[in-house]
């Protein structure tokens, strides 16, 4: 099945978004996006085609949407995307799998990547508070990624780390 528009697909499409921990631009950008697409045109799930999208947002973060209604991705076929994903992070030097950050925007609108114990550090400096827009990367659908992927801190499970 080849990709389809991401906004085409459902609500309850399943998601999963891939964080940078920097930005990813120019020909980084282009790698990924090229193995990304290669992946997902030919991604199946007990032999069956998938109905994919994807779309790359703030040069950071990477959304992969199957509708299920059809065929489910199989563990073994997510697997295979993480591979993917992988071996674009060694070639660009980009965090994209890996968890622990917090993505927000600062007071100039620009998206930043922090370890978790940094974004309290913030806090406590006064540089993020409960209305700093944060982007929840733990989403699992697309209706609930179409509502709250950026949200406010205090809207969000990032206010724990307040």
């Amino acid at each position: 099945m080849p990709l389809v528009p991401f906004e085409t697909l459902p609500d309850d499409a399943r998601v999963w978004v891939f964080a940078g921990d920097r930005p990813i631009t120019g020909s980084d950008a282009t790698r990924l996006l090229d193995a990304v697409d290669t992946y997902l045109a030919r991604w199946k799930a007990h032999g069956e085609p998938l109905t994919v999208a994807r779309t790359f947002t703030e040069d950071r973060f990477l959304t992969v949407a199957v509708d299920q209604r059809a065929s489910h991705a199989s563990g073994c076929s997510v697997d295979g995307l993480f591979r993917t994903l992988k071996e674009v992070e060694r070639d660009a030097g980009v965090s994209l799998v890996g968890a622990g950050r917090v993505h927000y925007r600062d007071a100039d609108g620009s998206v930043r990547s922090v370890e978790r114990g940094d974004f309290g550090d913030l806090a406590a400096a006064g540089r993020v508070a409960a209305d700093t827009p944060v982007f929840d990367p733990t989403v699992t659908t697309l209706g609930e990624w179409r509502k709250r992927f950026e949200t406010k801190v205090g809207e969000s499970w990032h206010a724990q780390l307040l």
